[in-house]
């Protein structure tokens, strides 16, 4: 009907009203026939614009349709439809991403952070995903896979949600964030990521006492604040759920003591928070500190305090970290508690050392190999770690058992700066769990566990 309409207007148009009796001679009717040639071109135009318009409309409707706002059809109403309706399907935002590791050692021994003298394995496959709901509601997450998931024949692995947040951006001093959240107990922990570091292994005082990796349910506040031109502070502070154990805190650490859930056991809640000040490029020192209840009945606590630092000029960089736990011993009424294994101290730091550089042949000899995007590093880092260091732990035959210091020389090359292939070289000292030799009564039994490590990570 709209294209009859639109013809008879052009019809009209173009005759000018004129009766067509009345144009009988024949310069009349050739210049009809021009007009009437001219119509017909009109209307092909007219015809074929309608009809890509037709085509637009329906698109339109059909992403309508798979948004949920209006069906398809008949028939495209019922509750199987229902899983497209989702703001996301006709206006996608979220991001995947993540990264992964590879990793084998050949120890001498085992030692406190390696159960196998000798393995290979895939560490950890961790995807991320990060969603931009408008330019001020962000999500993101993080699942991890650790050694092979839960299924792993060798056992240890597991899934898990490491964090899940929703930030609200008020403003660079102030913003809001809820979820699970990575907590800010120490640097390492909020820079964890495999790629990100220089050691395959993770540093002994952010393995086991300051629980790397550290997350918990709850809600806080973090921003940035400038005191001068040149300063920064960033500052993050969480209220969160607690520690959940029933039992007392033994030696084998903060994050391997066993027990510890992400609910809480009280109504009690948790608080962590973490300043960091740089008062000029290159320099960072940081503070955090917790402090929870892990008893059910809310009496014990679990309090700790760590100091990180980062010092870089051209080429060198010089990082590390300290930590303190102190844990409130357990009473005779708290569970079933033995009198042997507990510990109420924990104490330990590392100091690591990184040298970047690229030498110029290895540019000119393979330049599709090792780009202006590449580096190498050389790498030596000091851990120690005490787990008791208030001598409370008894056994039958002596205390403090658990102290080892390591020191790691290490060599990697990124060919890129998001991927990394490591080489290292571990020495270990560790007290047994005895601390008492089985052939001379009183002397200290160290375990070495030395040995290499080889590994790759990369984000993707």
């Amino acid at each position: 009907m709209r294209r009859l309409a639109i013809i008879g207007a052009l019809s009209a148009c173009l005759l000018g009203g004129a009766p067509l009796a009345a144009m009988a001679d024949e310069k009349t009717e050739k210049a009809l026939e021009e007009r009437i040639k001219k119509l017909e071109k009109m209307v092909d135009v007219l015809t074929t614009h309608e009809a890509k318009e037709a085509k637009e409309e329906g698109k339109e409707k059909e992403k309508a349709a798979k948004a949920g706002e209006k069906p398809l059809s008949v028939g495209s109403t019922g509750s199987g439809k229902l899983i497209y309706a989702k703001p996301f399907v006709s206006a996608p935002k979220a991001i995947v991403g993540g990264y992964m590791d590879f990793e084998t050692n050949f120890l001498t021994n085992q030692n406190l952070t390696r159960s196998r003298a000798t393995n290979f394995e895939v560490a950890r496959f961790i995807p991320f995903i990060y969603g931009d709901v408008t330019d001020r509601i962000k999500v993101a997450a993080e699942i991890e896979i650790e050694h092979g998931g839960p299924n792993n024949v060798g056992g240890g692995g597991e899934i898990k949600i490491e964090f899940a947040t929703l930030d609200y951006l008020i403003a660079e001093p102030l913003n809001f964030r809820a979820g699970i959240l990575l907590m800010p107990m120490g640097k390492f922990n909020l820079l964890h990521d495999s790629p990100l570091n220089d050691l395959t292994d993770r540093p002994l005082v952010s393995r086991l006492i300051l629980p790397s990796t550290y997350f918990l349910p709850g809600m806080g506040v973090y921003g940035t604040l400038y005191p001068s031109k040149l300063s920064k502070l960033d500052y993050e502070l969480y209220v969160t759920n607690g520690f959940a154990k029933n039992t007392a805190v033994t030696d084998a650490g903060i994050r391997d003591a066993g027990g510890f859930t992400r609910t809480d056991n009280n109504n009690n809640k948790g608080v962590i928070g973490r300043v960091a000040f740089s008062p000029f490029l290159g320099v960072e020192v940081g503070g955090s500190a917790a402090h929870a209840a892990y008893t059910p009945n809310a009496d014990k606590y679990i309090n700790m305090y760590a100091i990180d630092w980062t010092l870089q000029r051209g080429p060198f960089e010089v990082i590390g970290e300290a930590g303190w736990a102190r844990i409130d011993n357990p009473s005779p009424s708290f569970g079933a508690v033995a009198a042997t294994g507990f510990t109420n101290g924990m104490a330990g730091y590392y100091v690591q050392g990184n040298y970047h550089f690229l030498p110029d042949f290895l540019k000119k000899w393979a330049p599709t190999h090792f780009t202006d995007a590449s580096t190498f590093t050389a790498v030596v880092r000091w851990d120690n770690i005490d787990t008791d260091t208030n001598n409370r732990t008894l056994t039958a035959t002596g205390g403090n058992t658990r102290e080892l210091q390591r020191l790691t020389l290490g060599l990697n090359f990124r060919p890129i700066e998001d991927t990394v292939f490591k080489f290292d070289y571990q020495f270990n000292s560790q007290l047994n769990t005895n601390n008492v030799s089985t052939s001379v009564a009183g002397e200290a039994v160290r375990i070495d566990g030395n040995g290499f490590l080889f590994s790759v990570a990369t984000y993707f």
